[in-house]
């Protein structure tokens, strides 16, 4: 991404979009237990009170009424319908995942099967986006967790404990390439999950291969243990590497979540909040994810930022929109084109 000298400054930055991940799949009921939704009423109003705080994209994971993640994509179908009908210009953005919280004391933290994560491709009502990692890898969350963070959680059992630092994200270039033909193929976004400069590498060679054409919107993922951890270096040289026409979001975790994201606001990039991310304030103090919406939106005011409404976070983040070709999708988002036939030095668009 290319910073003018005006690029600070909050009048010619786009309005800020901010995710909201308030169903903390990681976490047990008895963890957050005033923050996080059992009823699907409740998990409709969540989404609802983190809207009209400010947020304007939902992060999308269901509980069973055993309060264990939801693998039903029945469920998934409920909670769409209410939602679509609660805060209609919410994007609306269900982890590919599906859920990778355990059901039981030892059991494995993964993803579902590649047959069952494409099925989100035909979800009904069909959301705005799935979110989707690239290149399998480790994902473990326990590695950047203070003491404090796990201290008095289900984390600190330490079946538990072991599950998480074992995980993994299962996201082979086979199932990749075919989740991606499924989504855009029935109008819905994939919104990249990356961890590392790596996997947008790979994310470029999709595109240019015309494995995906469309709107390019992605989040950096922090969170240690085989991703990049919270270290403005990694921030920057990912930044660094982006295309110009992306859409970018910052995610990390814990603590770390409200300087990462206050970075985000000044930078003029996107920020993500909510339980699934974070359950902690100050050090100690528990915070709910409408509070942490409402905090970002104090700060980005305080920094002369505005916040985009609904509507306008469909239009930064280009909802609804696919390309035609290869040419067309490298020159929207910013990349040089491909080099054709004989063509010598750096290629440039016209």
């Amino acid at each position: 991404m290319h910073f003018h000298d005006d690029a600070l400054f909050p009048e010619v930055q786009e309005k800020q979009v901010i995710t909201v991940a308030p169903y903390g799949p990681e976490w047990e009921l008895d963890d957050f237990r005033e923050d996080l939704p059992l009823t699907m009423e409740q998990h409709v109003q969540q989404a609802v009170d983190c809207y009209e705080a400010g947020a304007t994209v939902l992060h999308i994971h269901v509980r069973e009424e055993d309060g264990h993640g939801s693998k039903r994509l029945s469920k998934f179908n409920e909670l769409l319908s209410g939602l679509r009908e609660a805060v209609p210009d919410m994007i609306l953005q269900v982890g590919g995942s599906i859920s990778f919280a355990p059901e039981g004391d030892g059991a494995d933290a993964k993803w579902l099967s590649d047959d069952t994560r494409h099925m989100l491709a035909e979800l009904d009502p069909k959301p705005d986006q799935v979110t989707i990692a690239i290149n399998t890898s480790q994902m473990n969350i326990m590695e950047l967790m203070t003491e404090g963070d796990i201290e008095g959680t289900s984390m600190q059992r330490p079946e538990l404990y072991d599950t998480y630092r074992e995980m993994t994200v299962p996201a082979g270039p086979e199932w990749v390439e075919e989740h991606l033909r499924r989504l855009t193929a029935n109008g819905i976004q994939p919104h990249f999950q990356l961890s590392s400069i790596p996997q947008l590498e790979t994310v470029e060679r999709l595109i240019r291969r015309g494995k995906y054409m469309g709107p390019l919107n992605l989040t950096w993922v922090g969170i240690g243990g085989g991703f990049d951890g919270p270290n403005p270096y990694n921030i920057m040289n990912f930044i660094n590497r982006v295309p110009d026409g992306a859409i970018l979001t910052l995610e990390t975790l814990m603590r770390s979540v409200l300087p990462v994201n206050t970075l985000a606001i000044a930078l003029g990039l996107h920020t993500r909040c909510g339980n699934e991310d974070t359950i902690w304030g100050k050090p100690g103090e528990k915070i709910k994810s409408v509070d942490q919406v409402k905090q970002l939106v104090r700060i980005s005011h305080e920094l002369g930022r505005d916040v985009a409404t609904g509507k306008e976070a469909r239009d930064i983040y280009r909802i609804g929109e696919q390309y035609n070709s290869v040419d067309e999708t490298l020159a929207k988002l910013g990349y040089a084109p491909n080099r054709v036939a004989g063509q010598l030095g750096f290629t440039q668009h016209a």
